[in-house]
């Protein structure tokens, strides 16, 4: 352990020039440090791009979410008032046609059951 600042290649520790002191610090600047400068900031530039194309794909999708839920509210409205004329009409017509539409169903299931029943023989 005697350079406990060392670094990967730039930074090691020097010997105290006065007072005894070793906790000092010295940079070598070597000359592969401008190749890793510039493949970070060609990194960084690539970040930027990704960070951006996040930005337009999140505001597009915010967009569509937008529409989507305003065809949701005008779709909704439309079967609330679909659904207040429905009750109208069969406030002023009675319920007879849903007795007609109970006693058809229940017609039809008797004749599914009895032809799956004769079927099957």
């Amino acid at each position: 352990m005697a350079d406990p600042y060392r670094s990967r290649e730039g930074l090691s520790t020097r010997p105290a020039a006065y007072g005894g002191y070793s906790d000092e610090v010295q940079v070598r600047i070597d000359p592969d440090f401008d190749d890793e400068v510039t493949g970070l900031r060609k990194q960084v530039r690539r970040l930027r791009d990704v960070a951006q194309e996040i930005e337009t794909e999140a505001k597009f999708q915010n967009d569509f979410l937008n529409q989507l839920q305003m065809t949701l509210i005008k779709a909704q409205a439309g079967m609330k008032n679909n659904m207040r004329r429905l009750n109208k009409s069969i406030i002023r017509e009675g319920s007879s046609h849903v007795m007609h539409v109970v006693l058809f169903a229940l017609l039809l299931f008797f004749v599914v059951y009895f032809f799956a029943k004769f079927s099957q023989r």
